[in-house]
Formats: C-alpha cells, structure tokens, sequence
C-alpha cells in the first residue's frame, strides 16, 4: 500500500518516506490525522518481516530508485527490524533517517516504556492491529498450524503470553486476538498503543515541522 509512485518525479517541498508494507495503514493514518501533506509513501513488502536479511539490500535499491525520482528528503519508517544493524549501514551512506528502536513493538509502545517494562515481556508473543488483520496469512498457513496445530507447542512452547498492542480500538481486531491466545494457549494481554512514536517520527521526518497556519515549513 503507497500513496506514491517512486518512478514520479518528486517536487522540491516533498519528503519520500519508505516504509515496511506492516506500516502502510497506520503512516497514512498519522499523515493524515496529523496534516504532513509534504510525505509521499512507498512501502516495501510486508514479508521482509519474516527475512530481515533482505532489508538492506530492498532499502538500498528503493533509495537509489528515489534519488533518481527526484527525491533530496528521504525518510525511513523502519527500526532496525532484525537487520542486526546492516539497516543503518545502508541507510548512513545515503544520509537517511529512520524510526529510532528495534522494531514497531518498541515504537508503537513508546521506547521509555518498552524499556520499562522489557524484562515482563521477555515470555511475551507480540501481536499488532496488523498482524491481526492478517493472522491467517503470517501464522496460521506459513507455520502449518491450520493443518498440524500439533506443532504450536513447538513454535509458541516458549512463550507466555499474548500482548496485543492494539493502535485502533476495533472489536473485531481484539476478537482476533483474544482467539489467537487461546489457539497458542497463552495469557491474553491488551495494551492500547496509538501509533506510539511513530507520530513524532514522521512529524520529524526530513527535518520538517508544521507551523500553526502557515503549513508546512523547514527548521
């Protein structure tokens, strides 16, 4: 999902955010609520998540793609996702900023926070209105639990609990949740989020800030 053609040339007032496909719905939804008209989006696939690896090279070849698109301003909406660090390689050499933390369940959470309460949730298995929407197609069918729950010990054995860190207050999401625990057998747990740091960070994004009554302005 992207509300932005990367192929487009860009205009001088424009910030390109490049985003994993797990974001999309909630960065135009803080666009949105928020005014940040100067953000374009373009979103790299959601399926990364499951091969952090293959983050660098995808954000490396999507910036090369937007430079040549006319973009200056560019913005990262990533943490660090896995990538052990090689996502901030690529991204330093480009001069490109991104979402500070390990990964949106720190984000989403606020990063004091998640430092907080990190050691409660060392057990814990983090789910998000994402990973609710698409619950079916990022675990149940990739892991086989639909055709052998016998393997949910091993996969989720280790967990304790379910964390659902919900951005929206949507029933039918927390309904997903609160199933997906009883499949996995763990403790069901609910903390409403928001979009967490994400709001500041895409108000930050290229260095911009909104100026009451006057749009959009650089520092």
């Amino acid at each position: 999902m992207a509300d932005a053609d990367p192929d487009k040339r860009a205009g001088p007032e424009k910030v390109l955010v490049i985003g994993c496909g797990m974001l999309a719905r909630e960065i135009l939804a803080v666009k949105d609520l928020g005014g940040l008209d100067h953000l374009d989006l373009v979103c790299l696939p959601a399926e990364l998540h499951y091969h952090p690896d293959r983050i660098p090279a995808a954000m490396d070849a999507a910036i090369v793609r937007a430079r040549k698109a006319g973009y200056g301003s560019i913005f990262a909406a990533y943490a660090d996702c896995g990538t052990g660090g090689m996502l901030d390689r690529v991204l330093e050499r480009h001069g490109v900023e991104r979402l500070a933390g390990p990964h949106c369940f720190a984000f989403y959470q606020g990063l004091d926070r998640f430092e907080t309460i990190g050691e409660g949730d060392m057990l814990a298995f983090y789910m998000t209105d994402f990973l609710c929407r698409h619950f079916e197609a990022f675990f149940l069918k990739p892991l086989g639990l639909d055709r052998h729950p016998e393997l949910i010990a091993d996969f989720f054995g280790n967990y304790e609990k379910l964390v659902y860190l919900a951005q929206t207050d949507d029933p039918a999401l927390e309904r997903v949740a609160k199933d997906a625990a009883q499949l996995l057998g763990l403790a069901y747990e609910r903390r409403f989020t928001g979009y967490g740091d994400l709001t500041p960070g895409l108000r930050q994004a290229g260095g911009w800030r909104r100026a009451v009554g006057n749009g959009a302005e650089r520092r």
